[in-house]
């Protein structure tokens, strides 16, 4: 997956240059409350005007369902985008029809400009041809930096990109670079870590993984589930009964496929779910029948260590157990800094994505010392399925 062209591969002085950037963020009370997103984007848009392109910034917000609602205006993030790349942004009311175009019209070499939440239109999430046509209009040249949203096939993500000449921005070349690297061709051992709730929302994740890893590590409420599905009981801890033929299913398959999938061997279990409660670490096949599974034990993370030795690649999707909630975060929080620690010193290639994900290396202060985290949930995780993305398969046509 190298055949997209990047902004090295772009003249664009003078030319008007749409950008679809994900300036999805959090806000509370008209303030941004993690810019994380923006930080990401600026150099791509930043790179581009300095070129001398006349940059059209495109982005969604929320979900105002193809109408126009205030609340959800993208008028609240120039400020923040012109901080983030240095240059004053100027801001269209629309993001197609006369507003637009009279924004773009009065562009210079080196603008930005930042058109109105692509949600208000219905045609967005329909990818419907006539709003993708018009926004092309806008443009002489298409650039997706927006990993995040590229498993959206919509008018702004695929439409648009594939009436254009079209290139990646620099973070979804980076996302694609390191992705390709992590699951695409792989320096082996590969290891994946898959953890959370439930298996029911990641069957197409462990289906796809069991079959190209060395190892699979299970952690997370999940493996109650895998657990279970052995006949060991799990006391009252979360697990999906209805889901112990999915996990003998994945057990079989990792069977044929020759790849070890490691459980916990030991548990950190309570009787109740709060911050300090009191807590053993017992047997995986010791759980009582009043306790709750919360982590895994500190012989399930020697255990991992032990399998990170000689590991290549490692890609890393949920938490080991509740890491939120002391002291339920240790086995996370430990497995973390055994990554971060193996990728300092070269020896591993190290990929994480995933809302929960992130937070939980964040928690453990080792976000920076992975080779590559994604903030992208949704599109990392189905890039992670094996399923294709439109915003990237867009890019990719010929």
């Amino acid at each position: 997956m190298n055949n997209f062209r990047t902004l090295d591969d772009l003249n664009v002085k003078g030319k008007r240059v749409l950008v679809r950037a994900d300036l999805n963020v959090p806000v509370a009370d008209g303030k941004i409350t993690d810019a994380t997103r923006i930080t990401r984007q600026a150099p791509t848009i930043k790179e581009l005007a300095e070129a001398g392109g006349r940059v059209i910034v495109l982005s969604h917000f929320d979900r105002p369902k193809g109408k126009v609602v205030p609340s959800m205006s993208l008028k609240v993030l120039v400020e923040p985008l012109a901080r983030a790349v240095g240059r004053k942004v100027a801001f269209a009311e629309d993001c197609i029809g006369p507003q637009a175009q009279s924004a773009v019209a009065a562009l210079k070499d080196g603008d930005v400009l930042l058109l109105e939440n692509t949600r208000f239109h219905k045609g967005e999430e329909e990818n419907d041809r006539a709003m993708a046509e018009q926004l092309a209009a806008l443009g002489d040249i298409f650039v997706n930096d927006a990993f995040s949203a590229a498993h959206r096939a919509h008018a702004s993500t695929d439409g648009a990109a594939r009436l254009l000449p079209n290139a990646a921005g620099r973070s979804m070349q980076a996302e694609l670079t390191h992705l390709q690297k992590a699951l695409g061709n792989p320096e082996r051992p590969l290891l994946a870590v898959v953890g959370g709730a439930k298996v029911s929302t990641k069957i197409a994740l462990l289906e796809n993984l069991v079959k190209r890893v060395e190892v699979l590590v299970i952690g997370g409420a999940m493996a109650n589930t895998f657990l279970a599905a052995q006949g060991i009981p799990v006391g009252k801890s979360l697990y999906e009964p209805d889901h112990l033929e999915t996990a003998r299913k994945i057990i079989h398959a990792a069977n044929e496929s020759g790849a070890a999938i490691l459980l916990p061997t030991d548990v950190v279990v309570a009787k109740e779910f709060k911050a300090g409660a009191a807590h053993r670490i017992v047997s995986a096949r010791e759980i009582a029948d009043d306790e709750i599974v919360l982590d895994v034990g500190p012989a399930s993370i020697q255990e991992f260590e032990t399998r990170l030795n000689g590991t290549r690649t490692l890609v890393w999707n949920g938490p080991f157990g509740a890491f939120e909630t002391a002291p339920f975060d240790q086995g996370t929080v430990a497995a973390a800094k055994a990554v971060a620690k193996a990728t300092k010193t070269g020896e591993l290639l190290s990929v994480a994505g995933g809302g929960d994900t992130v937070a939980a290396l964040a928690h453990a202060g080792v976000e920076d010392d992975f080779t590559y985290v994604s903030t992208a949930g949704g599109a990392f995780l189905e890039w992670l399925e094996g399923k294709k993305l439109p915003g990237v398969e867009a890019l990719t046509a010929k």
